[in-house]
């Protein structure tokens, strides 16, 4: 693992961990918004352990009948956990302000990616900065109701 794959994995068990937190100390009443983008946990099942996982993101498309989420995990070189658990198993759960519904999630098509690619930068310019930081192309996910 390389010292940018140290930080950033460190970075983001701090931020996950830290969001946490502040929900439950706040009732989960904060944060629900983060850098303009609505947070979330998404409720996968582990590839490995079938144990169901849960992680928080931010999405930066968000509707009632789409959610992305952007495998980022801040130009780490390696695709997080949540991404490949959901490519085993693309049945998962959202929830968001306490309500949790289920989902099928699946990667952008390179052709999908290139079209919402300029409206997630618009939402976060920083993703542009993590595909940038590392040579994997990072997913965009779209989850949809089941």
């Amino acid at each position: 693992m390389t010292l940018n794959d140290k930080v950033t994995s460190a970075g983001a068990w701090a931020l996950e961990n830290g969001h946490r937190l502040l929900l439950a100390v706040s009732g989960g009443r904060f944060p629900q918004r983060v850098l303009g983008m609505q947070t979330l946990e998404l409720h996968t099942t582990g590839r490995k352990s079938g144990q169901r996982r849960s992680t928080m993101l931010t999405a930066p498309l968000y509707s009632a009948d789409r959610v992305v989420v952007v495998a980022s995990k801040g130009g780490h070189s390696d695709n997080p956990d949540w991404y490949k658990n959901l490519v085993a198993n693309p049945a998962v759960e959202i929830t968001v302000d306490g309500a949790t519904a289920p989902y099928t999630a699946r990667t952008a098509t390179a052709e999908e990616k290139t079209q919402l690619w300029p409206q997630i930068l618009q939402a976060y310019k920083g993703y542009d900065g993590y595909q940038q930081r590392t040579e994997r192309d990072i997913p965009v996910v779209i989850c949809t109701p089941a």
